[in-house]
């Protein structure tokens, strides 16, 4: 363990963190999402919620500050969203800005392109979200 930094950020996500440059993306999923399936730089957060990893990233990490630096997935046709899931991202990002929402096929394919997947153990349905990392302010 290291003092300023959550006992939910493992090491391998630490250093997953620390190598990613400016554009760079993270995807932190639900439980239910197909990681594997579309990347291949998965870490497993099992039984952590997504909001308790969202807290103990954001310390660490600076939110791109030219595109929309947090995108989660839209509803499929005919079903709904939960809107406790996005108060709680936010509320744990410390977060008041737009949020792109994308559907399931294309945010697949973001993920795809993602610099790594964090699976984490959120059970929320659509719980999927997007971080585009930013630069980091030197000191």
């Amino acid at each position: 363990m290291l003092k300023g930094i959550s006992p939910v950020v493992s090491p391998e996500l630490l250093k997953t963190l620390a190598e990613m440059g400016h554009g760079d993306e993270i995807v932190i999923s639900d439980a239910h999402f197909p990681a594997h399936t579309f990347n291949a730089r998965v870490i497993r957060a099992d039984g952590i919620p997504a909001d308790r990893l969202l807290a103990g990233i954001i310390p660490l990490f600076e939110l791109d500050s030219y595109a929309t630096p947090v995108v989660m997935m839209d509803a499929v046709k005919g079903d709904t969203l939960d809107s406790e899931v996005e108060k709680r991202y936010r509320a744990a990002l410390g977060y008041d800005g737009g949020i792109e929402r994308m559907e399931r096929f294309a945010f697949y394919e973001r993920a795809r392109k993602a610099y790594a997947v964090l699976l984490s153990g959120e059970t929320a349905k659509y719980g999927n979200i997007i971080l585009k990392k930013g630069v980091t302010p030197v000191a």
